[in-house]
């Protein structure tokens, strides 16, 4: 059966590190014959300057006609002076919206090969192993009213709107449950309910949700805690869940306990299991087209869409298994080089994980 692929690399070092899974990804399927077969298009500023949108309805299409979504990073200082309504991180929020991408899982595991290049000592971030899962599609980060206005007094007010509904709390709350279930069955919901009536509303949800699980432990932090914790004692953590700009910081922070946000693969689902995956960093414009960006967290991410929404468990191990040979092979690209290594290109580093899946075959 054909598994379709929308391949969106968007801008920065998005086409680099998009190139670099596609090519993992092709290897894989030409062995094993996933059925795999890819279309790309336009997001982000790269779309902005062809169609005058971040996200333009061939895009939106495509992604709707397709089993799955690959996408690179979206942004850059090109486009950082047009209107908010138009830049390219509108272009994300409209797929993730439009595809009602609701769960967003974000893995921090701590590869034992990178254990130096964590910004925590060795034992406090050995074995690391922590699963977020941030609700995407509501929150701040869409609510309603927002924007800039102008008082009585002419002075200039910014405003947005924290909102969610009893539904979508339920709803990532089921999703962060039975995760855990399949993990260490340990689950710790952040909130803000001290201070913000939403996320009192989001405790109170997730306690309810939480007596069909009972075989899942659940707690409470408040986000605060939750970032001291992360940096103090991270596993004590197994799965996380929270609110979109919440998991957003969270996983962000979470990522430097691994050695480098450029390891961090994400999967962004859907009720039906339809999902986009694309790694948690952003363009990084500083560094496009030099050839030295982490592709890493974007081969992970395709490990994470075989996995997620083809049911193609084995292939997606062999990958992951492939990504840690190329470490234990001591290949590293500068994000997470140290002495003694071999410093490596995107490309190269693309290659070597290329190599360790095909002598793993």
């Amino acid at each position: 059966m054909t598994k379709k692929i929308a391949v969106l690399p968007g801008d920065g070092i998005g086409p680099e590190i998009v190139a670099e899974a596609i090519k993992v990804l092709e290897v894989l399927n030409a062995e094993v014959n996933l059925g795999l077969e890819f279309e790309h298009g336009l997001i982000g500023g790269a779309a902005y300057d062809v169609h005058g949108s971040p996200f333009p309805q061939q895009t939106l299409d495509l992604a709707k006609q397709s089993d799955a979504v690959l996408l690179g990073a979206v942004g850059g200082y090109k486009w950082e002076s047009l209107d908010i309504s138009v830049r390219p991180e509108k272009g994300l929020l409209g797929i993730r919206s439009e595809l009602e991408l609701f769960a967003n899982l974000r893995p921090a595991i701590l590869y034992p090969q990178l254990a130096d290049a964590s910004s925590l000592k060795p034992e406090i971030v050995s074995g690391l192993d922590i699963m977020i899962v941030r609700e995407l599609t509501g929150g701040i980060y869409f609510g309603q009213p927002r924007g800039i206005r102008v008082l009585e007094n002419g002075e200039r007010q910014g405003f947005n709107t924290l909102i969610y509904k009893e539904s979508e709390i339920s709803r990532i709350a089921h999703t962060a449950f039975q995760t855990a279930q399949k993990r260490q069955g340990r689950l710790c919901s952040v909130d803000k309910a001290n201070v913000l009536e939403c996320t009192e509303l989001w405790r109170e949800v997730v306690t309810e949700v939480g007596k069909q699980y009972p075989d899942v432990a659940l707690s409470h932090m408040y986000v605060d805690n939750a970032a001291m914790q992360l940096v103090r004692a991270p596993k004590q953590f197994d799965v996380i869940v929270t609110t979109n700009m919440f998991g957003d910081i969270l996983s962000d922070c979470a990522a430097m306990l691994t050695g480098s946000i450029g390891m961090l693969p994400s999967a962004s689902l859907n009720t039906e299991g339809k999902g986009m995956y694309e790694p948690i960093h952003g363009s990084a414009p500083d560094i496009a087209g030099k050839g030295i960006a982490n592709p890493l967290a974007t081969i992970l991410s395709a490990a994470m869409m075989l996995r997620y929404t083809f049911n193609e468990g084995a292939a997606a191990d062999r990958i992951e298994q492939a990504v840690n040979d190329a470490l234990d092979a001591n290949v590293r690209t500068a994000d997470i080089y140290s002495d003694g290594m071999k410093k490596v290109s995107t490309a190269q580093m693309g290659d070597a994980v290329v190599s360790a899946l095909i002598k793993g075959a």
